[in-house]
């Protein structure tokens, strides 16, 4: 017998189809991240591990899959939250747990490059706020849960935290790895966090790679010199 699950309220999918449709939105959600909402659905296809004819059987054009990309991160944040909430007993470890797993799912950095390139009609714009929603809630719960225990600073707000996530979730100009990237991203998070906690306490040991200046000139698409060398020849 094979296993089937239900893919937003639709009907059931059998369980290898659920698999290459989870390979494709997240193979698409980086693609989309490092290239753009231009990249071409062939790439895509190629970093799932899939065909292209796949692909299309999933999701008929660009348009459903950057709204697929989107709607499946909102539900995932809303599931971290819920999640956090529910297995944490410190409301601020919860809350510093949300924060590095929304950076791990990359929301973050994926919607701003999509909101102004999808189209939504009203089923899906119902979608997207129902999502929306139940991640607003459920972090907005973290928040004061935090703030009544008087571990989160009371001047905190939720724009605050997730404007955050959003900074820290685009990836740096030059030449970083993805891994650098996303150890950066959860180093500077713990940056951040000290300033989050109402104590002041600062985290017992920074993650991610101690980058040095030295470092960030070797990732540089070019010095300074060259820079004014290029900009010399065009005038």
């Amino acid at each position: 017998m094979i296993a089937v699950t239900e893919v937003d309220g639709a009907r059931p999918l059998r369980a290898d189809a659920q698999l290459n449709r989870d390979r494709i939105l997240a193979a698409a959600r980086d693609a989309f991240v490092e290239r753009g909402a231009g990249v071409p659905l062939d790439e895509i296809a190629r970093r799932a591990g899939t065909g292209i004819a796949t692909l299309y059987r999933r999701f008929p054009d660009r348009d459903a899959l950057m709204r697929a990309i989107v709607l499946d991160a909102l539900r995932q944040t809303a599931d971290e939250a819920r999640r956090a909430a529910d297995e944490e007993a410190d409301p601020f470890e919860a809350l510093v747990r949300y924060m590095h797993r929304t950076l791990e799912i990359r929301i973050g950095a994926v919607i701003p490059v999509l909101l102004d390139e999808i189209e939504i009609d009203d089923e899906a714009d119902h979608e997207m706020a129902q999502a929306r929603t139940a991640g607003s809630d459920a972090l907005q719960g973290i928040i004061d849960r935090a703030k009544r225990a008087g571990t989160l600073r009371r001047d905190v707000t939720f724009a605050d935290i997730g404007l955050l996530i959003v900074r820290m979730s685009r990836p740096l100009p030059g030449t970083f790895t993805r891994e650098v990237n996303d150890g950066l991203g959860h180093r500077h998070l713990d940056l951040a966090i000290a300033g989050l906690r109402a104590d002041g306490a600062a985290p017992d040991k920074l993650g991610g790679p101690a980058l040095s200046l030295r470092d960030l000139q070797k990732m540089s698409p070019s010095s300074p010199r060259k820079r004014t060398h290029k900009a010399s020849r065009k005038k």
